[in-house]
């Protein structure tokens, strides 16, 4: 297997980046606004390859990112707003009678399971049952994360809608929004009063209200009616004062579609639509890379960002306005490194605290967005490699991790590798650290997130970038490296990848480089895992390791006699091999996420020792038998 892997070894060309402290560098644009660096359009017929120079007529220019155009007079009113005259544009003119100016096309279709569990007088989240009687929307008692975001930003109510003819749902969401309504009776000035207004909450909860209006205003009670139209418009102003003190880029975002929604929606709302506007394709170039992944490296928060903007143009839709030429180019831009972490039955890897989403959730925002591409094969800077193989896919971390500001759920997964074979799992990562708080317990949250959670190595059993509390991480990886070339091998072809990472090097002297090797007919995947010293002169003594393969769920697995081969039987009845190249191999449990953020019982091939300070190898081969 040594022999195999022999080229891992010999000088090469690399392109390599560090922990990306320029990847929010902003460019001035006309106008005052601000930008990301130039990126690259999806293109259906062609994805983007390694290091290919980008076509000029497919590279989107910085006005695209600029606010949208407009004239003198609309300047003025912008810029009005934004420094606080936020009434009428007269003083003398009578203020507009609260109401809503159109009624908007839902276009997610939400879970009809949880929707049924609402109309049973219970919240279902990630498989846990929360009983709306019980909720403390006020906030005393905190909700855990998962059932605190579903709750305070309405997104329920797209459940609700899809469980029931809109007459039977309508009742249930009135009699959770009048309880929610009753626990915050007052807005607080600023944001982090109360779990319920924080930026990115607020936004989102104003943008579902607006989108779901008929089942929070169809009420008789005009009294009720009157209730909630004042607390959309009190949001609404509430956002215009503080989308500026968002707790992430991705929560600034939210509240600015909100503040969008508003002035699209509410009476004399040209002014905060204006406003609205530039503040969102700001904080858009902001939140996004140059390839279209967002900076948390989240695909969970990759599906956030899709969901707020395919929502937010269903209100210019309902209003028959043209959204800015922007937002459509980033939405372009957005989805197909989403798909570049879709397996081959559709659903999600799971990424930095994410789970594996089902194909169906996934397929339907995607169609919703109505964005046809394919997925990119190298998203450089979010900084994942796929490669397809025939019925194989295989995902590889090929970057640090994301910046602390950016991280909700941080995970310290540097070269873990995803691999599948036909729909069917072989080798994940845990995942789940941003569902924690449903059946998932609360208290492992953190450990998900660990580098030991993750399909790749660790030394002394230390994560290889620090993993802190509230989803930041710390010290660790600054800077991989990363190749990626085509081979031909005997029989045919082979994808080749190598990366390597410095999380262990300050501690420990070492750098970890993977190489991985992936055969054209997806039924062979090598693989090595190097120690390579940093200086000129080794450190004495040794150090644990330990290289983690946790298992898809299903597989059955069995231990060689010799201890250094595995065998695998996946639910399909197919048969695979796992082979070292000379460390003990053990048999571990672990648990995996599915695609509705629940645990489950699997399994991990370990392989563990010593190793030298002065660096070492350690060879392996997953092959399909028969």
């Amino acid at each position: 297997m040594a022999d195999a892997l022999a080229d891992a070894r010999q000088p090469r060309s690399r392109r390599g980046f560090a922990q990306r402290p320029g990847a929010e560098t902003a460019l001035p644009l006309p106008g005052g606004a601000e930008a990301g660096v130039v990126a690259e359009a999806a293109d259906p017929a062609r994805a983007p390859r390694g290091d290919e120079p980008l076509d000029p007529s497919r590279a989107l220019a910085l006005a695209d990112f600029a606010p949208p155009a407009v004239g003198a007079g609309e300047r003025l009113i912008r810029l009005a707003y934004r420094m606080g005259m936020r009434g009428g544009l007269s003083p003398f003119r009578k203020a507009a009678r609260p109401r809503l100016l159109a009624t908007v096309q839902n276009p997610l279709p939400g879970d009809a399971v949880s929707g049924t569990a609402l109309r049973a007088g219970h919240f279902l989240i990630h498989g846990l049952k929360v009983p709306i009687a019980q909720a403390d929307f006020g906030g005393a008692a905190r909700l855990t994360p998962p059932v605190e975001r579903v709750a305070h930003t309405f997104s329920w109510l797209a459940d609700l809608e899809a469980a029931a003819p809109r007459e039977q749902v309508v009742p249930v969401a009135e009699r959770v929004l009048a309880a929610w309504l009753e626990a915050n009776p007052k807005i607080p000035s600023r944001p982090g009063k109360g779990a319920a207004w924080s930026v990115g909450y607020a936004g989102q909860r104003e943008l579902n209200w607006l989108v779901h209006a008929p089942l929070i205003l169809s009420s008789p009670d005009k009294a009720l009616r009157a209730r909630v139209l004042n607390a959309i418009n009190e949001t609404a102003r509430w956002l215009d004062r503080n989308v500026g003190r968002a707790e992430d880029r991705l929560a600034e975002v939210a509240g600015w579609c909100g503040v969008v929604a508003a002035g699209l929606l509410l009476p004399e709302g040209r002014a905060r639509r204006l406003f609205g506007e530039a503040g969102l394709v700001q904080a858009l170039g902001e939140l996004v890379g140059d390839d279209g992944g967002v900076l948390s490296r989240s695909p969970v928060a990759q599906m956030e960002a899709i969901a707020l903007l395919t929502k937010l143009r269903a209100c210019y839709r309902a209003t028959r306005r043209e959204p800015p030429a922007a937002l459509d180019t980033i939405l372009t831009m957005l989805v197909p490194p989403l798909l570049a972490l879709t397996h081959g039955d559709g659903s999600l890897g799971s990424w930095q605290g994410g789970w594996a989403v089902a194909a169906d959730e996934v397929a339907g925002l995607v169609a919703a967005s109505g964005v046809r591409t394919r997925p990119l094969r190298d998203v450089s800077q979010w900084g994942y490699q796929r490669v397809v193989a025939q019925k194989s896919v295989l995902q590889f971390d090929a970057a640090p991790p994301p910046l602390a500001r950016h991280a909700r759920y941080g995970c310290a997964s540097t070269l873990a590798l995803e691999f599948s074979h036909a729909g069917h799992r072989l080798i994940v990562n845990c995942g789940g650290a941003a569902a924690a708080g449903g059946l998932m317990p609360v208290r492992l949250e953190q450990g998900l997130r660990a580098t030991a959670a993750h399909s790749t190595l660790t030394l002394d059993d230390a994560n290889s970038t620090a993993v802190l509390i509230n989803g930041k991480l710390g010290s660790g990886v600054g800077e991989v490296e990363v190749d990626r070339r085509t081979l031909e091998i005997e029989n045919g072809g082979a994808t080749r990848l190598e990366a390597a990472h410095d999380g262990y090097a300050q501690r420990h002297g070492l750098v970890h480089r993977r190489i991985l090797i992936l055969r054209d007919d997806g039924t062979e995947l090598r693989g090595e895992d190097l120690l390579v010293p940093t200086g000129r002169k080794g450190k004495r003594g040794k150090v644990g390791f330990a290289v983690r393969f946790h298992l898809g769920p299903g597989i059955d697995v069995g231990l060689s006699e010799d201890r250094q081969g595995v065998g695998m039987v996946l639910p399909d009845g197919s048969y695979w091999q796992f082979r070292s190249g000379g460390a003990e191999l053990k048999i571990e449990e672990s648990i995996w996420t599915d695609g509705a953020g629940r645990p489950q019982a699997v399994q991990q091939i370990v392989l563990q020792g010593l190793v030298s300070r002065g660096g070492g190898n350690f060879a392996w081969l997953l092959k399909k038998m028969g």
